[in-house]
């Protein structure tokens, strides 16, 4: 066999090795950008003292001029801790997920807060009772 063959058969199984990385390569990056804009996640949100997963979707909803009734409340808390909702799946008012986004405040600070709202000591504000405590009035 000559030299020429050899070295072409093995150009052309070199170009399918890089083009099979590439493909790969792609699809992980692909796969790594997908949960953070889709699927589910880990404690997301608490109702009620209970903690919620949530599954995320790429749709912004807030374009829609829905009627307000249509939305369901969810307090942020700018990372301080988990967020807390005013409805949760199997509630008569739920509303399927579709949250209108209030970022909490924290004027004396994260801890002051929790000292004034942790109504049943768990360190955490875990209801919106707990949150109408803190921000009187804000709640269900």
């Amino acid at each position: 066999m000559s030299e020429k063959p050899r070295r072409k058969r093995k150009a052309a199984w070199l170009g399918r090795v890089v083009a099979t990385a590439a493909i790969v390569a792609a699809g992980s990056a692909l796969s790594a950008a997908l949960p953070a804009s889709a699927g589910v996640t880990g404690p997301a949100f608490y109702v009620d003292g209970v903690t919620y997963r949530t599954v995320n979707t790429p749709t912004d909803l807030s374009g829609t001029k829905a009627p307000s009734h249509s939305w369901d409340t969810i307090y942020d808390f700018g990372g301080a801790q988990l967020n807390v909702a005013t409805a949760a799946p199997g509630d008569t008012d739920y509303n399927g997920g579709r949250w209108q986004v209030h970022l909490l405040a924290f004027p004396s600070g994260y801890a002051a807060a929790l000292a004034d709202g942790d109504l049943d000591g768990d360190g955490v504000l875990d209801s919106t009772d707990e949150v109408a405590t803190v921000y009187g009035g804000t709640g269900r």
